[in-house]
């Protein structure tokens, strides 16, 4: 396949479409359509399982990531047999569960894949999430605030897992058993962010409005919410470096490690030498820690 003429990928029985596959989506590192799918096969066993029974929003740049974009829910028709759907409150999610689907996602430039907190017919937490965003582009102090919010969910008693946004800030995750609420991680979440915030005013913030925020570093606990989503472990990010939201060693963290490391042209690499982080923690029942903040 080559030029701009339209090609078919045969993979796992389907044929997937491939449109312009020279067309240049991250033009600074110089990623062709064709390149990116590439890629999205060496992610797809590593970002599938954080995607599929979950509903997925995609953001779509059709002429790269210096064009124009739209998020997208409702699935766009007509829709290839292989690829599955899932409704909820009147919106048609794609259900992402196959290499098939994620392809005929990045044909269509989809450049970024957003999962839902609760799984596909279910209103409980998949997982447990803080958000940590800084107030400012480049933010040196990004990475020892994540350590500190870490250091002090483990004297809770609770083991974590940092990863990249793939944007500016990152994102800490609990793997959590069943049986717990969203509200309940609210509340949770409000008392972790309240003691960090008093112990240490100069860095932390839980101010909504980004104009009251000054330079401090927002940890936000309320996006972790029913019907609500997250830049799932291992997308890809439309930003000019190409980032992939990764997730990290703790001590990587300490080590003040640079998120822009990480790219759809270094995680190929990355991946063959950690494998998935996540997958390797044991899901935790909070039981104990919610009651006692109760």
């Amino acid at each position: 396949m080559s030029g701009n003429e339209a090609g078919i990928l045969e993979i796992e029985g389907n044929q997937i479409p491939v449109s312009h596959p020279d067309k240049i989506l991250w033009p600074k590192l110089k990623i062709s359509k064709l390149l990116y799918l590439q890629k999205l096969t060496v992610l797809a066993p590593f970002l599938l399982p954080y995607c599929k029974n979950r509903y997925l929003t995609i953001i779509r740049f059709p002429n790269g990531v210096q064009g124009k974009s739209f998020y997208q829910k409702n699935a766009p028709h007509p829709l290839p047999p292989y690829v599955k759907t899932a409704e909820k409150e009147g919106v048609e999610y794609i259900h992402l569960d196959s290499l098939s689907t994620l392809l005929w996602l990045g044909n269509l430039a989809a450049l970024e894949f957003h999962a839902s907190f609760e799984y596909i017919g279910g209103d409980e937490p998949a997982e447990w999430v803080f958000d940590i965003d800084p107030s400012d582009e480049e933010e040196p102090r990004l990475m020892e605030a994540v350590a500190i919010i870490g250091e002090t969910l483990e004297t809770m008693g609770i083991t974590s897992i940092p990863k990249t946004s793939g944007a500016t800030g990152v994102q800490i995750i609990i793997p959590i058993q069943t049986g717990h609420t969203f509200e309940e991680l609210r509340k949770a979440g409000h008392f972790v962010s309240e003691y960090l915030v008093e112990k240490y005013p100069h860095l932390f913030t839980i101010e909504r409005l980004i104009k009251n925020r000054g330079n401090k570093i927002y940890i936000d606990y309320i996006q972790h919410g029913l019907g609500k989503s997250i830049a799932a472990p291992y997308t890809p990010r439309a930003r000019e470096d190409a980032t992939v939201s990764t997730p990290l060693l703790w001590e990587e963290v300490k080590q003040n490690i640079n998120p822009k490391l990480f790219n759809l042209l270094t995680i190929e690499a990355r991946l063959a030498d950690k494998g998935d982080l996540i997958s390797t923690m044991e899901k935790q029942d909070l039981s104990r820690i919610l009651k006692i903040i109760k």
